[in-house]
């Protein structure tokens, strides 16, 4: 069973990563800054459709403030659905902005509806914090996933990723007779693969999302995660594997009565193989990225030591304990990868 000990470290964006925002376009002068939202003065606690505490609150700002504060957060909408082309803002509103209580960074959540339809969106504005910037990058450039976020000193902006969460769809979707549970588990053995081999952390049910996907002649499914806070962080390996976490069982139950060990190690190398090929296409900006992410601390010296020696044991490869930073331990997982040489065996 895979535990988070404490609550993960900030890191600030350091001077090498700003230079890779930058050059990829994700640093830009926002309207809004994250401290701005923090001058609310009041707020009331935000219930869920069956009544219940969603955890996170409704805030409120004063009227002189909230005009302007309202345009700066449609305009920020704007840049991450269209490119910032503000002819879209004619119609949208901002219907709430909500604060998030326990969160590592207390990200805020707004919500924005059109009002001719009454559709509606969100999106987030978070504390940037490096670990989680090196997330979603790794999301966007290694997962068939794409992510739009932006950087602005010491804030986040990114939108925010349709789907079921996990924990809901465990409770509301396993009983259901058109499940296909064989798609599922492949979904889910995929999914496991992607998050060891990035090392992204902590993906128990509540952090990622299941979108459904009608086919022609069934459905499909697709895992995606939705927080990225623990990328790169803890010195655990069992940590960087959704399988091991408790919350994650009723998925590994149907994949150990759906698949046999051959078909998971077949799903295994498939997943591989798509990494490897958009780790070719991407080669310049991901060997960019990780140059930033070898030169920075995100984590404790003593856990990137300790990761380096379960990954050693892992791989049987003891240039993983040669690892100084957790960005070389993920430049080496990732040349495993390329290399094709070794498949995770997923327990049985």
């Amino acid at each position: 069973m895979a535990l988070i000990s404490k609550k993960k470290t900030t890191y600030p964006i350091s001077s090498t990563l700003r230079k890779y925002l930058i050059k990829y376009d994700r640093e830009t002068k926002l309207p809004v800054q994250y401290t701005d939202l923090m001058r609310y003065d009041n707020t009331i606690p935000l219930r869920d459709r069956n009544d219940k505490d969603s955890l996170w609150e409704s805030v409120f700002y004063p009227q002189s403030d909230m005009q302007q504060i309202h345009n700066d957060l449609k305009e920020i909408y704007a840049m991450l659905k269209s490119g910032g082309d503000l002819s879209v803002m004619q119609h949208l509103y901002v219907d709430r902005i909500d604060s998030c209580v326990y969160g590592n960074t207390l990200p805020f959540r707004v919500r924005i509806v059109n009002r001719i339809n009454d559709n509606f969106d969100y999106f987030y504005i978070k504390v940037a914090d490096a670990s989680r910037i090196y997330g979603l990058e790794l999301e966007h450039l290694l997962s068939p996933n794409r992510i739009s976020y932006y950087v602005d000193r010491n804030t986040l902006v990114e939108q925010h990723i349709v789907g079921v969460p996990g924990d809901q769809f465990i409770k509301q979707y396993l009983d259901d007779p058109n499940l296909n549970k064989t798609r599922l588990a492949k979904e889910f053995v995929k999914f496991n693969e992607r998050c060891f081999i990035r090392l992204l952390g902590d993906m128990h049910s509540s952090n990622f999302v299941v979108n459904i996907t009608p086919d022609f002649e069934d459905v499909d499914y697709r895992i995606r995660a939705i927080d990225f806070d623990q990328q790169s962080y803890e010195g655990r390996k069992s940590i960087y594997l959704p399988q091991y976490f408790k919350e994650n069982n009723p998925l590994i139950e149907i994949g150990l009565n759906c698949m046999t060990v051959e078909t998971v190690r077949q799903y295994q190398k498939e997943e591989r193989s798509l990494i490897a090929r958009r780790y070719k296409v991407s080669r310049a900006e991901i060997a960019d990225l990780l140059r930033a992410m070898s030169s920075d601390k995100i984590s404790p010296i003593e856990n990137v030591r300790k990761l380096g020696k379960d990954l050693a044991k892992h791989y049987s490869d003891p240039d993983f304990e040669q690892c100084e930073t957790m960005g070389d331990l993920v430049k080496r997982s990732l040349d495993k990868v390329i290399e094709n040489k070794q498949v995770y065996q997923f327990p049985v």
